[in-house]
């Protein structure tokens, strides 16, 4: 497949293992994180602009099923902004007050129906092709964040516990 693919497709599952990465809000460049995904406050310094005003950025892989195949793909801030509803810096903080919400985003977003655009990673290592652009087609969908914040409010409200101390 060459240039860019246009696919009806069903969202199958959202791998939030590693679903963000920290960069320099002056210059954009990646800063570095620990192994396990959490970032320590020496990560957020920019080696090359000096800055240590960091954010985070969506890097989500996910499956989805055309009509012919299975896919793994990798969708990158701007079309994980249009599923998650929100920044990667809010859904880190909205996961860290309530625990539970990043493993029911698969029960959220599972078998939604999306129009996306699939192109060839530019890095020859690359191993998934990139989602850059997502569209929903159901015209009642909700981000997750909204779902979840809805979710998560229900519970609290009924005694559940949404986070830890």
């Amino acid at each position: 497949m060459e240039g860019d693919q246009t696919v009806v497709c069903s969202l199958l599952t959202v791998d939030l293992n590693d679903y963000c990465y920290r960069v320099c809000t002056r210059c954009d460049r990646v800063l570095p994180g620990d192994n396990n995904g959490v970032f320590s406050s020496s990560s957020s310094f920019c080696t090359f602009c000096n800055s240590k005003q960091p954010k985070l950025l969506y890097r989500i892989l996910m499956s989805i099923a055309t009509d012919t195949s299975v896919k793994t793909v990798v969708c990158f801030d701007r079309a994980a902004t249009v599923l998650f509803g929100c920044s990667a810096d809010e859904f880190f903080h909205f996961t860290k007050l309530n625990p539970l919400a990043a493993s029911m985003v698969n029960q959220v977003l599972d078998g939604e129906m999306f129009r996306m655009t699939l192109n060839r990673p530019r890095n020859g290592n690359a191993q998934h092709m990139r989602v850059t652009s997502v569209v929903p087609l159901r015209s009642g969908f909700q981000p997750a964040i909204v779902t979840l914040t809805q979710l998560c409010t229900k519970n609290a409200s009924l005694g559940t516990p949404t986070h830890s101390s």
